[in-house]
């Protein structure tokens, strides 16, 4: 029997949190990404041209940052890139939105660069001080296990970008990283019923499931000291 492939957005909400993985499993309904999302995304086509952009138009862009802050750092990410050529492979990428299916996973690669190929993801999000977060992490071995497996070709490193605040990373495909993207597999394969809550309750904070899940959440009112002994 063959086996299920699992999706990216599920392996890295349960590397984020089974719990949450299991719950928005259980939707019917197959979420789009909300324009906002989709217009920084876009952000990371367009590198080139954000930097001849004025510092004025800058700020009707939809930018993390100030507008100063955004092209410094984004300068800086092209100069740390040009040496090896990755910067223009990343502003000039194979193939855009390409969903890739392998042995064990499915999803959408926002780019592909080759020689040597490498997938990209495209983060909304703010990136942490120091490399990616863990979840992206578990997503990129996906994402390179699956473009890898169509291929037929190993691939040893990916690229996350974070185009709202001009941060290009790479990410290295080490035996830890590829440990954790089995555990995340494995746990979405097993996902037949809620499991355990997550230690770590500051992720529940704005778990659009917290409700759901049952879980108490600290408030402001409890932060500061408030209703104690009530």
């Amino acid at each position: 029997m063959a086996r299920t492939r699992v999706s990216f957005s599920d392996l890295r909400t349960a590397a984020y949190c089974p719990r949450k993985c299991y719950y928005r499993r259980t939707e019917d309904d197959e979420r789009e990404p909300p324009p906002e999302i989709e217009a920084i995304r876009a952000l990371s086509t367009r590198y080139e041209e954000l930097l001849e952009e004025p510092i004025a138009a800058l700020a009707d862009e939809p930018i993390a940052v100030s507008p100063d802050r955004y092209r410094e750092t984004l300068i800086a990410t092209r100069r740390r890139l040009e040496d090896d050529g990755c910067w223009t492979r990343l502003c000039a990428p194979e193939g855009r939105n390409a969903l890739v299916t392998g042995r064990d996973c499915r999803g959408v690669v926002h780019k592909v660069l080759v020689d040597p190929l490498e997938p990209v993801l495209v983060s909304a999000g703010e990136p942490p001080e120091r490399g990616v977060w863990e979840s992206q992490s578990v997503h990129a071995v996906a994402a390179a296990k699956a473009l890898g497996w169509e291929r037929r070709t190993a691939i040893d490193r990916v690229w996350l970008e974070y185009p709202a605040y001009g941060v290009v990373r790479s990410v290295s495909l080490t035996t830890r990283r590829k440990a954790r993207y089995r555990r995340a597999l494995r746990t979405v394969r097993s996902l037949d019923g809620p499991p355990s809550r997550i230690a770590n309750r500051s992720k529940c904070t704005s778990c659009e499931y917290a409700a759901r899940c049952g879980v108490r959440t600290r408030t402001l009112r409890s932060i500061l000291g408030f209703g104690r002994g009530e």
